[in-house]
């Protein structure tokens, strides 16, 4: 029995060379090409945070320091009373309950009507949505200082001046326009499928709204309450014109308050109670920072 002896040939391959990224002079490069990507990032962070800075020491100064030296230097005296007597000029105990017992019906009606208004446009079909659509966009576009006399008239006519109703009704419809053009943009995105899915299988329109558009909009409501809410608590003319009493003042009002006897200013509790609304507001946002992304995203896939 012979063997056959196969004769084994080794191919070597030629193995490419291993780049190692150019060395020092890569590196040097890649930092230099980041270096405006640093610089633009730590110039958004000075305009950012600058301006929270700048009222913070403002804050903690005397009145006659506020005057006789430079804004931005620091305070030779920590004045922390300013902040307790911020809160007591101001009145702001009184001002932010007024500012959050007239923000949160306002809030309420706004998402509900509004949201209701942006699934009837965009879920249901009916003759002449698109014009009912324009006629909102339309409230966009009025100025509210043309309204702010026949609301007054009209208010006092009624008898509900004196009261909180006027702002919460005032703000509601300020707040629609936007809020159902929003809505309809956000419900434009579902597939209807899912609502037409939902009617075969028995639910009204209704339960449809309630059980399945609600909770889809959950990212887009949290949205528009969010910028309802900064709309609404920042708002100073309404407030000022329909108030009507003193213990009516909302929060914007209320800092007016730091204005003496001939337009003398005590700056530094002024500045306290701004920091106190301020840097409130700010908390807020950056626990809610997120659902604003996401549903700000969520309107973006789709128009």
């Amino acid at each position: 029995m012979t063997t056959t002896a196969l004769d084994v040939t080794e191919v070597h391959s030629v193995q490419a060379p291993v780049q190692h990224g150019g060395g020092a002079g890569a590196n040097v490069l890649r930092i230099l090409r980041r270096i405006p990507v640093w610089i633009t990032i730590i110039f958004l962070i000075v305009v950012s945070a600058y301006p929270l800075f700048w009222m913070f020491i403002n804050s903690l100064k005397s009145n006659s320091e506020f005057l006789g030296s430079p804004s931005y230097a620091l305070p030779k005296v920590w004045e922390w009373s300013n902040y307790g007597e911020a809160w007591v000029t101001g009145n702001l105990a009184t001002t932010i309950s007024n500012s959050i017992i007239v923000t949160m019906p306002s809030l309420a009606l706004i998402v509900l009507l509004g949201t209701a208004a942006g699934f009837a446009l965009e879920v249901l079909v009916f003759k002449g949505r698109a014009l009912i659509l324009l006629l909102f966009l339309a409230g966009i576009m009025i100025p509210g200082q043309m309204i702010v006399l026949p609301l007054f008239t009209a208010f006092f006519r009624i008898g509900i001046t004196g009261t909180y109703l006027p702002l919460i009704l005032i703000y509601t419809a300020a707040g629609l326009p936007l809020t159902v053009f929003m809505m309809a943009t956000y419900f434009r995105a579902i597939p209807r499928e899912i609502f037409e899915a939902s009617t075969l299988d028995g639910a009204s329109m209704l339960r449809a709204f309630f059980s399945i558009g609600m909770p889809m909009m959950r990212n887009a409501i949290v949205t528009v309450a969010i910028v309802q809410f900064f709309l609404i608590w920042n708002d100073l003319l309404i407030a000022l014109i329909f108030a009507g009493k003193r213990s009516l003042n909302t929060i914007q009002v209320g800092l007016l308050n730091f204005s003496g006897e001939y337009g003398a200013i005590n700056y530094g509790p002024l500045f306290a109670a701004i920091c106190i609304t301020v840097f409130g507001i700010f908390i807020l946002y950056l626990f809610l920072n997120q659902q604003i992304m996401k549903g700000l995203a969520a309107g973006a896939v789709k128009g």
